[in-house]
């Protein structure tokens, strides 16, 4: 069931990933979709928020979840093109259960800085039952006056962030690893060493002699993960620290390296549970480029083990409800 005003291209009209990831090579745009757990019409319910972007429109989609068996979706879906100010705001109305679930946005003064998901002056709001379910953005004032409904008894949890983003050797986002935590910004860089001395970006296909494809990954512009010999290690997974949280980071960049054309990597970062080590009590690091280790560290998996802490973004069984996963899409 869906209520649609101009769907941008870049939204599938299947759940199945290989159809989602169709939809994304063919458009070139970029996606970003943030899935929240929350209560609407009486029952615990997934609701996806998913923006898009590509030259000249955004896209702005709200989905929620029929049941608990999340086999369909109640969907309304925005695009915002330059020309067409009405569509900035408003609001639309659907049933779930038999009861109404209205989406409010203002996306008038929304700024986005070139990114596919608003930074600042927007809100999108979800209302069942005279209750604000579910609220993002920064104008939470100017929401609760025009839906003219109270905050939710239950706080909405963020479960998961999707992320496609499109680059020739180096992907950077901006992510939250906890709704009420600050952003982090994640770049991860593949490129090629040759001979010890020249750089340039991975390719696909075989490897020359002199050919030693790396990859780094970032978070706040330190360098946490450092990958040698990729075309060894594609797949794989370490541990990093992260204001004293530690966050699994996973990835598969097999087809970035021997699969032609367009293709995707997948990394996947999970916050899990503190060091084994106080973190407070390593107070040197390795060279100056790096912070200190009681801010980041990077460990293999093998090495580390959990313990008690006060830790950003957890739950009391210290474990995260929170999953980011970034396909990034290099374009040779």
């Amino acid at each position: 069931m869906q209520d649609t005003i101009g769907i941008p291209a870049c939204f599938s009209s299947s759940d199945k990933f290989a159809d989602e990831s169709a939809a994304v090579t063919r458009s070139g745009q970029s996606v970003f979709m943030s899935v929240y757990r929350t209560k609407i019409a009486d029952q615990s319910r997934l609701i996806t928020i998913t923006w898009c972007k590509n030259l000249l429109l955004h896209g702005l989609s709200v989905s929620v979840e029929e049941g608990e068996d999340g086999d369909g979706q109640y969907t309304c879906k925005v695009e915002l093109k330059p020309w067409y100010f009405w569509r900035k705001q408003g609001s639309k109305r659907f049933l779930v259960d038999g009861k109404a679930v209205d989406i409010y946005w203002n996306l008038k003064a929304a700024k986005f800085n070139g990114e596919t998901e608003p930074n600042s002056d927007y809100y999108v709001a979800v209302v069942c039952d005279e209750e604000v379910a579910l609220l993002v953005g920064d104008l939470k004032k100017d929401a609760y006056r025009k839906t003219g409904c109270r905050p939710a008894l239950i706080d909405p949890v963020l479960v998961s962030r999707k992320e496609h983003i499109f680059g020739k050797r180096k992907f950077i986002t901006r992510v939250k690893f906890h709704e009420r935590g600050r952003f982090h910004e994640i770049s991860i860089e593949c490129k090629n060493r040759c001979d010890g001395s020249k750089s340039n970006g991975c390719g696909s296909g075989s490897f020359s002699g002199g050919d030693e494809p790396e990859m780094e990954i970032r978070i706040d512009g330190y360098l946490v993960i450092h990958v040698k010999h990729l075309q060894w290690k594609f797949r794989g997974n370490e541990s990093i620290n992260i204001n004293k949280a530690r966050v699994e980071v996973y990835w598969d960049v097999h087809d970035w390296l021997f699969s032609p054309g367009l293709r995707h990597a997948l990394f996947i970062f999970k916050p899990t549970m503190s060091s084994s080590t106080s973190l407070s009590s390593l107070s040197t690091y390795s060279s100056s480029s790096s912070p200190p280790l009681s801010s980041l560290t990077s460990t293999p998996l093998s090495s580390q083990t959990g313990s008690s802490g006060s830790i950003e973004g957890l739950n009391a069984n210290m474990s995260s409800d929170f999953c980011l996963f970034l396909y990034a899409w290099k374009v040779e």
